[in-house]
């Protein structure tokens, strides 16, 4: 019973993980009160669920790397709760909300599944994860590309060298807009494409899917972009700093996506 409850920790968890796609977006705390709710009611069922693991198995649950993706995940939780009990400080949720859900998903995936109940059911899920990382990285690239304007028309306005081609480059604030525009949408498509990635290649493979190395650089690469969304919402970086780090994660990202290519043929399905 306990992967019961920790999936059901899990599915509560996921409402903090829609609040912070939505906040990238819209910047409304209006998601906050009840994604705070089911965040503190899935830390109850979660308690629960290792608890009974303990029970179960008759040792403390890090034995492995699911149980201790689990607990540490659980322990991240309680000290958000704590600490917004007393600082108030609602923002954080927008990095810590993701982190827990990811951790414990990657907990929930101990124990295998049955595989599809049917083949339109599992090409459906193909394609809608295919489908939302390919958006996801359309948009990163055209974030890198506005970001790479972006330098290059700042460079040129410091050095007070205008020439035809500086002429024609959008001005530095729409650059801008752009840039975080793009940076949001390939974030949340990305997230999407993570999810039903993770689950996809659990229902696959079964509690083997933790050691593809695919998996582990996509989840590498969406918590770089995690961390990039997150320092520009929290600390307020614009313009150079965060096309930079645009550029960055676009770098990531091709790393990610050669090494799948590389992978497929050398590893084992």
């Amino acid at each position: 019973m306990s992967v019961v409850w920790l999936r059901t920790a899990t599915a509560l968890y996921s409402v903090g993980l829609l609040y912070a796609l939505v906040y990238v977006f819209s910047k409304t705390t209006r998601l906050f009160a009840p994604a705070l709710i089911a965040f503190g009611a899935g830390t109850v069922f979660h308690l629960v669920a290792l608890v009974e693991l303990r029970a179960e198995t008759g040792h403390l649950p890090i034995n492995n790397f699911y149980e201790t993706s689990s607990i540490c995940a659980f322990l991240i939780g309680i000290l958000f709760l704590l600490a917004y009990s007393y600082y108030r400080v609602a923002i954080l949720g927008v990095c810590i909300f993701p982190i827990v859900f990811f951790m414990t998903l990657i907990g929930a995936t101990e124990f295998p599944l049955a595989s599809w109940t049917s083949p339109q059911v599992r090409n459906i899920w193909l394609v809608s994860h295919i489908s939302t990382v390919l958006i996801g990285y359309a948009a990163l690239i055209l974030s890198a590309v506005a970001s790479i304007y972006y330098l290059l028309q700042e460079r040129q306005l410091k050095r007070k060298a205008v020439t035809p081609s500086s002429n024609r480059l959008p001005p530095l604030a729409t650059l801008d807009r752009l840039i975080t525009h793009t940076m949001n949408a390939g974030f949340v498509f990305i997230t999407i494409g993570t999810v039903t990635g993770v689950v996809w290649a659990f229902i696959e493979s079964g509690t083997q899917w933790i050691l593809n190395p695919k998996i582990g650089f996509f989840l590498f690469t969406w918590a770089f972009y995690l961390a990039m969304i997150f320092l520009r919402i929290t600390a307020g970086w614009r313009g150079r700093r965060i096309a930079w780090l645009a550029v960055s994660v676009l770098g990531c990202s091709i790393i990610t996506w050669a090494t799948h290519v590389g992978l497929k043929i050398a590893w084992p399905r």
